[in-house]
């Protein structure tokens, strides 16, 4: 099942609606996240190297069913959707043109060097700052719709802080808490899903 609308509880992943998401795999679609690869039957391959059904499987640690598989390489999971493929074919990963193929061919590398007993480059999507940033944004969220200042959240948050009630409105560690509200609201709003991808400069 997959719907997409905002406002009818639909999601842009495969899910069994009648269980929670807390206790079922999730997979995302390749639309959603460029790092759900489609493979589909291709042409024979230049050279040894090739991967089939039976590559992929013999990886899986989830099925959700027979097109979409979740494997274990490395330590690190990868999503892999399947489409007209068969086991006398070798396969191929199909790329979108679109404004996420840069990421997929990123993914893809990751999938190959994985695959083929390389070094994985890191994962750009999640860099320590950028999952550390998240943390900071909801904890900051949460705390908000508890119902705490912005001058309690810095308390927390920054613990070595000097500030007092006089200059605060003017301490730019407010901007920064304010910031971090706001973007947490985001986040729980749908905007979560940016983590999925590469970060963006903004234009």
């Amino acid at each position: 099942m997959r719907a997409n609308s905002p406002s009818n509880g639909g999601c842009d992943f495969v899910a069994d609606p009648r269980n929670s998401g807390l206790v079922q795999p999730i997979f995302w679609t390749p639309q959603a996240d460029p790092a759900t690869l489609p493979f589909t039957a291709g042409p024979s391959p230049a050279g040894d190297l090739s991967v089939r059904i039976y590559d992929l499987q013999a990886h899986a640690v989830v099925e959700h069913d027979a097109a979409l598989i979740r494997l274990a390489l490395r330590g690190e999971p990868y999503d892999v959707a399947l489409a007209d493929a068969d086991d006398s074919r070798p396969l191929g990963a199909f790329v979108m043109f679109d404004e996420l193929t840069p990421d997929r061919l990123i993914a893809i590398e990751r999938l190959w060097n994985a695959m083929f007993g390389k070094r994985v480059p890191p994962d750009p999507r999640l860099s320590p700052q950028r999952r550390h940033r998240a943390r900071l944004m909801l904890r900051v969220f949460d705390a908000r719709v508890a119902g705490a200042s912005y001058r309690k959240i810095a308390e927390q948050i920054f613990p070595k802080l000097k500030h007092d009630a006089a200059t605060w409105d003017e301490n730019p560690v407010r901007v920064s808490i304010a910031r971090l509200a706001r973007d947490g609201m985001s986040y729980v709003r749908g905007g979560y899903r940016t983590l999925l991808r590469r970060p963006r400069r903004s234009r």
